[in-house]
């Protein structure tokens, strides 16, 4: 099985370091739109001058765009895009379904993979993603091989995974505890990493509940086979990092990994070693790990010898050649590579006074490319005998034809003039809907249009409430079990569905639900909303942005315990067990703030913030067509008292947050 091995970047020494070191493939940022945005990262023209080095090495180049982005970014976005293709960037890493649809409708030749921020993790999903004109999906990191193999089964879309580097403890694209925390955006390239700090299920303030320890599976490449791209995390890390995961992939797909390679790895970085816990099912407390003491001091050890791997070009492709040369004419090399070939035509040969030129000396003298990063494949002479051509006329010709194998092609773009929805701040009095952990919860008397229960409720109180379904963010391996649940409920009567993942959205509308579109869909832009039925807008907009949203019935949340964090690997389970939590869990931060976790039938649990966001009282700055109470883990009196709030547009009488609805994020 030949795989793709694809090497981050985020400078030009990493992108060298990775190149020579055996990449076939490069993903790295420019200085907007990517989710890294504090790496060094590459401007117009260092962009230009990577590109060109890949492509005279045949190594691919996809720039990264898998931020979430705002209306009055779009046509920036839109200028990235048109520049990148016009210097040779062979595809974009996308998170925003505005921003492929923006790419899809203006640029139709543009390739278009789909960030692992898009939280993929089912069959269905898959199918939307290609729906929409995806070419290849990044997988979410916390798949099993079960899991990837059905998917793969499934479709023909290239699939990538992640297979070396840092481990975030939500899945990606679900994690708002950054931003809503310190206004730092994961969803927006910024994240502040507050995950590694101290967190603990016992008061004990030496916890980090949250930090896992950095992913390999580099020893599991027999069970990725189907898997188009082997992704290496790492665009904030060193060249020799770059340089060594690199090489341990390469050694894996050889099937020559040893000690050496993983000696190294281990050393470059590591957090108390690797774990492959997600992939094999072995989730638990092993999985988590903080950098040590010991983990940095084994660095030294290895970083310049790691070096010395991409420090002169090495000769990783081949170059033929076949050399002829008749009496009374030029001379003449040919040479193919890099998928093309080339015709030098030289000096007419002499007659040779001492000794003449033979084939053998001919093919030794072309088979000398030290210093180029190719070595000689199959070469053939053709001589005639007693003729001369100087040594230095042959180095020559050979100089010329690997000159010209490397010369890159012209590049001609195809862009259609840039085209956006007029956005203008709407001017609605929002009616209410409210989603609930469970239907006791529920008064008899509410002022919601939509209620939407989870789907482990029961037909009863389905009928009883006339309520909409929840469906889980976390579908990992279950949408079987998802299908046949909802199937049920359709037969009950029940018509809405309220999704907030890609795949779960595309199965409910399949099966002929109203759907909802829920915070987890990032919707961030007008784009993006036109594409999702009755979509809630991301709480990280700030609340004019979400007022000009330019798309039919948006809403936003304006009361509830926000979702920081999406995890399969319970940190609680992890860290005290399920009994001793009861379904009651909490975390608790090195400055005393608690915040729950929500259990969940389906693979994920869900780490919520400690104050409620509420916006009850200033109900007038929301101009949405509708506003959304979230309600976790209150009481029916509690559902009770924020109702009568809301009623009298009263301030709360406890802890809260605005949330970035004022603030917004960076």
């Amino acid at each position: 099985m030949k795989y793709e091995i694809l090497a981050p970047a985020g400078s030009m020494e990493s992108l060298i370091a990775g190149v020579r070191s055996g990449a076939n493939a490069i993903y790295l940022g420019g200085k907007m739109f990517n989710a890294r945005r504090n790496a060094g990262n590459f401007d117009n023209e260092e962009l230009k001058k990577a590109v060109e080095y890949c492509h005279r090495h045949w190594v691919k180049v996809y720039l990264t765009l898998n931020i979430l982005v705002g209306d009055e970014e779009l046509e920036q976005a839109y200028n990235t895009v048109k520049y990148a293709l016009s210097v040779g960037v062979d595809a974009f890493i996308v998170q925003d379904i505005g921003v492929i649809k923006m790419i899809r409708e203006h640029f139709p030749t543009a390739r278009i993979h789909g960030s692992t921020q898009m939280s993929i993790m089912s069959v269905s999903g898959v199918k939307q993603a290609e729906e929409m004109g995806l070419k290849r999906v990044v997988l979410a990191r916390e798949m099993t091989i079960d899991e990837i193999e059905e998917i793969r089964e499934s479709t023909n879309l290239e699939l990538e995974v992640f297979v070396h580097g840092a481990l975030c403890m939500s899945v990606s694209g679900q994690c708002y505890m950054s931003s809503v925390l310190g206004s730092r955006s994961g969803n927006r390239g910024l994240c502040a990493q507050p995950c590694r700090l101290p967190f603990t299920a016992r008061g004990d303030s030496k916890e980090c509940a949250l930090s896992l320890k950095d992913l390999s599976i580099i020893k599991h490449l027999d069970n990725l086979k189907g898997v188009t791209s082997l992704k290496i995390e790492g665009r904030m890390k060193r060249p020799e990092y770059v340089s060594a995961a690199v090489n341990a992939v390469k050694g894996a797909i050889d099937g020559c990994y040893n000690q050496e390679l993983e000696h190294n790895l281990n050393s470059v970085f590591s957090r108390s070693g690797f774990t492959d816990g997600y992939l094999t099912g072995n989730r638990g407390a092993a999985m988590f790990g903080t950098r040590q003491k010991e983990d940095v001091l084994s660095a030294k050890e290895v970083l310049k010898s790691i070096s010395h791997n991409y420090d002169n070009e090495n000769p990783l492709l081949p170059i033929d050649f076949e050399f002829e040369c008749r009496e009374n004419q030029p001379c003449k090399l040919t040479a193919w590579g890099l998928d093309k070939s080339v015709e030098i035509v030289g000096p007419v040969a002499e007659r040779a006074i001492n000794k003449p030129m033979t084939p053998e000396s001919v093919k030794m003298r072309l088979s000398k490319l030290g210093g180029t990063q190719f070595y000689a494949g199959n070469v053939k002479a053709t001589v005639d005998e007693g003729l001369i051509i100087p040594a230095s006329q042959i180095n020559e010709l050979r100089r010329k034809a690997v000159e010209e194998i490397e010369r890159l092609p012209e590049i001609t773009v195809t862009a259609l003039p840039l085209k956006l929805p007029a956005v203008a701040e709407k001017s609605n009095t929002p009616y209410l809907t409210a989603s609930f952990k469970n239907a006791q919860q529920i008064p008899d008397r509410h002022p919601f249009k939509y209620v939407f229960i989870p789907i482990d409720s029961s037909l009863e109180d389905f009928v009883d409430n006339r309520a909409g379904v929840v469906l889980p963010r976390g579908l990992f391996g279950q949408e079987e079990r998802l299908k046949k649940q909802l199937t049920r409920l359709k037969g009950a009567g029940v018509t809405r569905a309220l999704c907030g993942n890609l795949g779960s959205y595309r199965l409910a509308k399949d099966l002929g639900f109203q759907v909802f579109g829920d915070f987890g869909l990032n919707i961030f832009n007008s784009l993006s909303a036109m594409q999702i039925d009755n979509p809630i807008l991301s709480f990280e907009l700030t609340a004019q942005q979400a007022n000009k949203i330019n798309a039919d019935n948006t809403g936003i949340i304006v009361y509830g315990k926000i979702p920081l964090m999406l995890t399969r690997n319970c940190p609680v389970k992890s860290t005290i067990g399920c009994e001793k939590c009861n379904r009651q869990g909490t975390l608790t931060d090195r400055m005393g703030y608690e915040f729950p976790v929500i259990c969940s039938s389906y693979p994920c649990v869900e780490i919520l913030n400690s104050v409620p966001l509420y916006m009850l009282d200033r109900m007038n700055e929301i101009k949405t067509d509708f506003a959304h109470l979230y309600f976790t883990n209150e009481s029916m009196e509690e559902v009770e008292q924020i109702i009568k709030m809301y009623e009298n547009s009263q301030k709360p009488t406890f802890k809260y947050t605005r949330g970035l609805y004022q603030r917004g994020v960076i």
